[in-house]
């Protein structure tokens, strides 16, 4: 029979919770997204996508500035990754107009959904090896929360031009195809974390930031299409400059 250890069990603050507590909120946003998906709402299903991919951006910073990074938050931020950008979106999309194409639509959704999670497999065993692809000024492959963003393309069309015909279905198949292997590609992206901006540069760099929130706040749909293209831009740029390099 094993003794009680002695070794005092660690306590944590409310405070240092808040990361987990962020991370479990995005999760529940993103099986809404998906429920409301199945049910038809696709314009508060996509805004809970977006709500998912906010938290996640804030709930890891969040773990490090209070200390409270833990393997646990590490492992729950990945699953909910995988449910938030690889699962939610395709099946949205699926909702949506890629059941029209029967088979190939749910093809084209499995597609994307094991790129995300292949993505995800290789960023984490990337993060645990001595040459962590966080650490660098580019990623290997697009990001998953950005896969997620330029996959729901189509619906922010939709929203923003409701009188519109969208694609058509074999059309938006081989494009989630598409974005799916951009995910498990070789192609270097442009990494925001690594980015850093001089002193002097931050006025102008607030002053875009505004632009884009009033136009966001305005022009959401639109402005998040702007966005997309502009990403790809960079996608263009660095793969152009590893080249050349």
């Amino acid at each position: 029979m094993s003794e009680p250890s002695d070794k005092p069990e660690r306590e944590f603050s409310l405070i240092q919770l808040l990361p987990n507590a962020l991370t479990i909120a995005a999760i529940c946003a993103g099986l809404t997204a998906i429920r409301l998906g199945a049910q038809g709402n696709f314009l508060l299903a996509v805004k809970l996508i977006l709500v998912a991919g906010i938290l996640d951006g804030l709930d890891g910073r969040l773990a490090r500035a209070l200390g409270s990074d833990s393997e646990l938050g590490a492992e729950l931020d990945s699953l909910g990754d995988f449910l938030n950008f690889g699962v939610a979106p395709p099946l949205i999309l699926y909702f949506w107009a890629l059941d029209d194409v029967r088979g190939i639509g749910w093809f084209a959704a499995l597609v994307f959904a094991m790129c995300c999670v292949m993505r995800l497999a290789r960023f984490n065993v990337g993060i645990k090896s001595s040459d962590a692809e966080s650490s660098s000024a580019y990623f290997v492959g697009v990001p998953s929360p950005a896969g997620a963003l330029l996959v729901m393309v189509p619906l922010y069309w939709s929203f923003a031009f409701p009188e519109s015909t969208g694609l058509p279905g074999l059309v938006l198949c081989l494009y989630v195809i598409c974005i799916g292997l951009l995910l498990v590609s070789q192609i270097p992206t442009w990494s925001f974390k690594a980015t850093k901006i001089s002193r002097s540069n931050l006025k102008y760099f607030f002053f875009a930031l505004s632009i884009v929130f009033a136009a966001f706040l305005t022009y959401a749909w639109l402005t998040l299409m702007i966005l997309c293209l502009a990403y790809v831009g960079t996608v263009i740029w660095a793969l152009f400059r590893s080249e050349k390099a």
